[in-house]
């Protein structure tokens, strides 16, 4: 059976990482692989943050080649020749009673997928595919893990993103034109950074560290991002345009921006703070030094994640330099910045080995194959 139907589900946890990954991976499997899409998602308002198209009071709707729904309570009522052949429910969303069991009476039944989150620990690969089969249906569930090895799912990576990257870097007018699109005077900084990050991060103790820094620094910040350590800075609404410079450190705050252009606004930087999963890997992509805080949580152990992370990406790393992007990345991850050494990571032989690094890591990335493609392959597999 061939493949040509998908209805991924989403519920929105973080804001936008759990509907990032999902609206991404919906458009590039309705763009490249030509199957008819459905997203259901329950907060259409986070939605709308990066894609303006979405009208959060409609139900149902339409976002380029991709159908959209409101995943309300109650469920509505689908039919089991409604039911697609392949089902993804993003990170172990749970899907409707009433739709398992109407998967469950399709003649054929789907390919049922659990999309999982992305780690670099390394029992990953041994529970990639795994099935599970349901208690009471005749169903089976299979485990797809995203992951940095040819072992796993891989990562999202549109087929022409590369492409489109290397005519971006290629264009000298590139950089200075897209900032201005954003009201970005580009008055050309020794070292553009952007910040994504989590309300946790110590935003106010970083920004003090960036004034005292001999370089000038352009740092360009999400409008709703830190807003408070912003607010504080600038001594004014942290609203989109709003623009300060204190000592060598200019802020400015830009527009929330769509998927498309945020790709653009990571190529611009010298380095990129992001959070989560989407922006994360967006960052590994666009191949320029990267500081990730992953998202919070209990008893510490978003930390073994980074570690995990960290053994993998610093192993080909000069050893000094290693040790310090560690030791910044676990203070920006809650053990405090105050005492992590920030300017060793600062100095042009230390900035220079990390874009070398974050080059060679991506091409590395690119030959375990694209989560879409993997995923694809896989369901083709199991039907």
């Amino acid at each position: 059976m061939a493949i040509s139907s998908l209805h991924l589900f989403c519920r929105v946890i973080d804001n936008f990482g759990d509907i990032g990954v999902c609206w991404r991976l919906a458009r590039q499997l309705a763009a490249e692989y030509q199957l008819a899409v459905t997203l259901w998602v329950d907060d259409l308002a986070s939605f709308h943050r990066i894609c303006r198209a979405i009208d959060p009071a409609l139900p149902q709707q339409a976002a380029g080649a991709v159908s959209v729904r409101h995943w309300s309570d109650p469920f509505p009522d689908i039919a089991a020749q409604q039911v697609p052949d392949l089902v993804i429910e993003g990170f172990g969303c749970r899907l409707p009673a009433s739709y398992l069991d109407a998967m469950a009476a399709r003649a054929v039944k789907p390919v049922w997928i659990n999309l999982e989150y992305l780690s670099a620990e390394p029992w990953v690969d041994g529970c990639h595919r795994l099935p599970s089969p349901h208690p009471s249906l005749p169903l089976t569930k299979y485990f797809f893990f995203p992951g940095f090895t040819a072992g796993t799912g891989g990562l999202l990576r549109e087929r022409e993103l590369d492409a489109m990257r290397s005519a971006f870097a290629a264009d000298p007018g590139a950089v200075p034109a897209f900032l201005a699109q954003l009201g970005v005077a580009h008055a050309r900084p020794d070292r553009i950074l952007t910040l994504f990050c989590y309300p946790q991060a110590g935003v106010a103790d970083f920004f003090s560290l960036l004034q005292g820094e001999d370089a000038d620094t352009l740092c360009l910040v999400a409008e709703g991002v830190a807003s408070e350590a912003v607010r504080a800075f600038m001594d004014a609404p942290a609203q989109a345009g709003a623009r300060r410079t204190k000592a060598n450190l200019t802020l400015q705050v830009i527009p929330f921006l769509e998927q498309p252009d945020y790709d653009r606004l990571l190529w611009c930087a010298e380095m990129n703070l992001v959070r989560g999963e989407d922006s994360f890997v967006r960052a590994l992509w666009a191949e320029r030094a990267l500081l990730w805080q992953l998202y919070p949580q209990e008893e510490q152990a978003h930390c073994v994640k980074l570690d995990a992370f960290l053994a993998r990406y610093n192993k080909d790393l000069p050893p000094g330099l290693a040790t310090a992007l560690a030791g910044v990345m676990r203070g920006w991850n809650g053990a405090g910045i105050e005492h992590a050494p920030w300017q060793q990571l600062w100095t042009p032989a230390a900035q220079q080995a990390l874009r070398l690094h974050a080059r060679r890591w991506a091409a590395q990335l690119r030959e375990n194959g694209d989560l879409a493609a993997k995923l694809m392959r896989f369901a083709q597999e199991s039907c």
